[in-house]
């Protein structure tokens, strides 16, 4: 039962997940937090879907490993913290009654608030605690699950009704804290099992598909390794050439032979092992396109190990520190490349990469230490469950907020210093940089004490909203304005992928000929979605 509950609440936020979304706070296009809470939950729902005769704490340890690999953002990291400490609680538990299931939800509560050093009141943190606390309270005077649980989602409510008044930007905005919301919405799908019996079904559900167990090939099985296809573009001079013959060929030299043709042309596929052989033959019936030769012991090689990828694979140490980098952009993720980052993880804004898309990152990188830099204030909490739960290598997590924080920092890498003089040293060049991010409004909003249109440009600076106009350009030259003092000595410009670049070239001559007798200005192709330009100020 409590599987399902689980499978269940994960259905329940897929549903909801863009009404959680729309619950964010800032008129930025960052509103993830549905998004984020989803998938952290779609893990342990699709972990769960393989798992038959477990007892309950057995259930709650999957579902704690699966929501920790799969957290995303803040809200799922909390989320699986919460189902973390719940695992905890029920650890050799093998049925749950009332007062286990509230003691268990309280354990995953101080998992929570212990995780994250300055908890804040009117969030998912507060849903959960005050509600987990009233089910204690049932709990003490009657043992049923079910109205302990009940309890629990009718609380929730309560609280989530109350968190504007805890948090004045909640109430500025008119809503409710998301991530609260999240909650109840997975609440309300575990209650659903527990009440009535039913799981809530998924958004879409789809048939469990069989997979073949490559593991169990032997590549010695297979006959002709090279699978080849390609068309012919018959030459009307060859017509006098029966293309029967070809077919013919192909099929005393290979199997699997598929042969299409019409007036024009002529389709082929075959498995042999000499692909020249094949095309030098069909070449005497015509021109040819579309050519494509894949090894196929080598494709069973790979679905092998696909099918064996939970057994983890981590690269042997070739030097003391390596860098994994979050990005978002071309252009940005070639300048990480430059500055030696061995592994890239894609991602920043409103598409947050897991725990686990870290950790295989770090796997990957071949060194002792590995830095990670997030990039994003919404992934340092994923970054750091990384840390915490990786056995084979010594992660240090830098707090890069944004892009232009972690260029700095590895601008700052010396490769003749240790790995606490680098740290303290990376550290230091992230303080100096500032960040300006352009971008437009979601939503009608007053934020920061603007009145803000959706559609509108906005200037964020230092987590406020700096500027707001109807023109790209002019929010850009204003938030630059608010940002330049007599320290600078560099800006850097990143345009984004719906930016032109004679466009952003102009923004660049502007601000040369505004700022160039003060500082250095650097154009450089980002190519980030959501924001128009990202500005760095050093």
């Amino acid at each position: 039962m409590l599987r399902d509950m689980v499978i269940s609440g994960a259905n329940n936020i897929e549903q909801y997940k863009e009404p959680v979304n729309e619950l964010n706070v800032f008129p930025v296009p960052d509103g993830d937090t549905g998004t984020n809470m989803s998938l952290t939950m779609s893990s342990a729902g699709a972990e769960l879907q393989r798992v038959a005769d477990k007892n309950a704490g057995e259930v709650a340890k999957i579902t704690a490993s699966a929501t920790l690999k799969g957290a995303r953002g803040n809200s799922g990291v909390i989320l699986s913290l919460l189902f973390r400490g719940f695992a905890k609680g029920l650890a050799d538990c093998e049925e749950i009654d009332g007062v286990t299931l509230a003691e268990a939800l309280g354990h995953g509560v101080a998992a929570a608030y212990k995780a994250v050093m300055k908890p804040t009141e009117g969030t998912i943190l507060t849903v959960a605690r005050v509600s987990a606390e009233k089910a204690q309270e049932v709990a003490a005077q009657d043992n049923d699950p079910l109205k302990v649980f009940e309890r629990l989602v009718e609380v929730a409510k309560e609280v989530l009704a109350e968190t504007p008044e805890m948090l004045p930007v909640l109430k500025q905005a008119g809503v409710v804290d998301s991530g609260g919301r999240g909650l109840i919405y997975i609440y309300e799908g575990m209650l659903s099992v527990l009440r009535d019996g039913v799981i809530i079904k998924a958004k879409a559900p789809q048939e469990n598909a069989q997979k073949a167990n490559f593991a169990s090939f032997d590549s010695a099985d297979i006959r002709f390794a090279y699978c080849t296809e390609f068309i012919i573009h018959k030459e009307h001079s060859n017509k006098v050439r029966n293309p029967e013959a070809l077919r013919q060929f192909l099929e005393s030299n290979g199997d699997s032979v598929v042969f299409a043709e019409d007036d024009d042309i002529i389709k082929v596929h075959v498995h042999s092992n000499k692909p020249g052989r094949m095309l030098q033959e069909a070449l005497k019936y015509g021109y040819l396109t579309n050519m494509k030769i894949e090894n196929m012991i080598e494709q069973l090689a790979e679905k092998a190990s696909e099918m064996q990828s939970d057994e983890r694979v981590v690269a042997a140490p070739e030097k003391p520190i390596g860098f994994v980098a979050v990005s978002a952009g071309e252009g940005i993720t070639s300048v990480l490349r430059d500055l030696m980052v061995d592994e890239v993880v894609f991602g920043g804004q409103t598409m947050n990469p897991s725990t686990e898309d870290i950790l295989k990152a770090v796997d990957k990188t071949p060194a002792e230490c590995v830095f990670v830099l997030p990039n994003n204030k919404n992934i340092i909490m994923a970054a750091e469950m990384a840390q915490k739960i990786e056995k084979d290598k010594r992660i240090v997590v830098l707090p890069t907020k944004t892009m232009p924080e972690g260029i700095s920092a590895m601008l700052a890498f010396d490769e003749s210093l240790s790995v606490e003089e680098n740290e303290q040293n990376m550290r230091e060049a992230i303080k100096g940089v500032k960040t300006g991010l352009v971008t437009y409004a979601v939503r009608d909003s007053v934020t920061d004490g603007k009145k803000i249109k959706q559609g509108e440009i906005i200037g964020l600076h230092g987590g406020h909203i700096g500027a707001v106009t109807k023109s790209i350009e002019k929010t850009a030259l204003e938030l630059v304005k608010q940002m330049v003092d007599e320290s600078a000595s560099f800006m850097t410009i990143f345009y984004g992928a719906d930016v032109k670049a004679e466009d952003a070239e102009r923004l660049h001559e502007l601000l040369t000929k505004r700022c160039g007798d003060r500082l250095e200005v650097t154009l450089v192709p980002g190519g980030q979605p959501v924001y128009y330009y990202i500005i760095s100020v050093e």
